[in-house]
């Protein structure tokens, strides 16, 4: 295996682990009783991270199925 297609992989699982990241970081600015905003705000801030988990799951499900599933080891 190359160091390029291993780098490759690994790149893969962190991105997908940011997925939970971003997902996360928008419940909490939501839910949490520690952020002292009104609700109108906190959407305001939560909304562009959860379309960006939604995208970056795609994005994740391409990038595994080359980087894992592809049996060209060029």
């Amino acid at each position: 295996m190359s160091g390029r297609r291993l780098y490759d992989k690994v790149m893969t699982i962190v991105s997908t682990l940011m997925i939970f990241f971003y997902f996360g970081l928008a419940y909490v600015i939501l839910y949490s009783p520690m952020i002292n905003a009104d609700k109108a705000l906190k959407v305001i801030f939560a909304t562009p991270l959860v379309i960006y988990g939604c995208y970056r799951i795609f994005l994740s499900y391409q990038k595994i199925k080359d980087n894992f599933f592809s049996t060209d080891d060029n």
